[in-house]
């Protein structure tokens, strides 16, 4: 089955080979964990390459780097098959998440300055110009870009970094195509940097948790309402 997928942005000169490699990996990624590549389909170098606009070399090393994450798995003679993604599995992978901003969250609370304060509330508005747009590519970009700068006012950059790592499986497309979404998250970015403003880290640290409990469950809402795990064999 051809994955379904849309051709990367033509890569300028200077793109590593390294680095659009871990581009494909992220578009195949994302479609794993979206539904949009369902389990059992399987992934075919020369079709996956020809639809995301590259040649088959760092098509081949995104998949080696999915087989090692448990997301693909190489059957011999047949190509790499996308393995089954359960509901624990995304629980999981928000759990680490929340467990990681949660740490963040209190460590900003102490620490974070006024000029910090300031550039969240200009990413906020960001965000708020791109939600009223319903632009979801401009609002992906602002959330993430509110999130680096919340992390990075914890000062634990090593701590930061894993999480940034951990997002790399969520597919911020379908939160940001979400009105309901971007209207939860307004609300709590709002709160959260009213509570940091007080560095109220009990608060920061709930709203903050909040928010990945929510996020798990319409990730979770949305895979159901694909039939991802339908039928007896579905997994768990």
């Amino acid at each position: 089955m051809n994955a379904p997928v849309r051709p990367l942005p033509t890569p300028s000169r200077g793109v590593r080979r390294e680095q659009l490699s871990d581009e494909v990996a992220a578009r195949l990624r994302v479609d794993i964990m979206s539904g949009a590549l369902r389990p059992g389909t399987f992934i075919r170098l020369d079709e996956t390459a020809a639809a995301l606009g590259v040649s088959i070399t760092p098509v081949r090393e995104a998949l080696r780097t999915l087989r090692g994450e448990g997301m693909v798995q190489l059957e011999p003679h047949r190509g790499h098959v996308v393995l089954p993604l359960t509901r624990t599995d995304i629980e999981d992978i928000f759990w680490l998440q929340a467990t990681l901003a949660r740490k963040l969250a209190a460590t900003a609370a102490e620490r974070i300055t006024d000029e910090q304060i300031d550039e969240l509330e200009r990413v906020l508005a960001d965000l708020e110009d791109a939600v009223a747009r319903s632009d979801a590519e401009a609002v992906a970009a602002a959330e993430f870009a509110f999130h680096r700068a919340f992390n990075l006012a914890s000062g634990r950059i090593k701590l930061a970094w894993f999480r940034l790592h951990v997002a790399r499986y969520l597919p911020p497309l379908i939160y940001a195509s979400d009105p309901q979404w971007a209207t939860a998250a307004i609300a709590n970015h709002r709160a959260l940097i009213e509570a940091l403003r007080r560095h109220d880290a009990g608060a920061a640290v709930e709203l903050v948790s909040g928010q990945f409990t929510d996020g798990a469950a319409r990730l979770i809402a949305r895979l159901e309402q694909t039939g991802l795990w339908n039928g007896p064999d579905a997994p768990g």
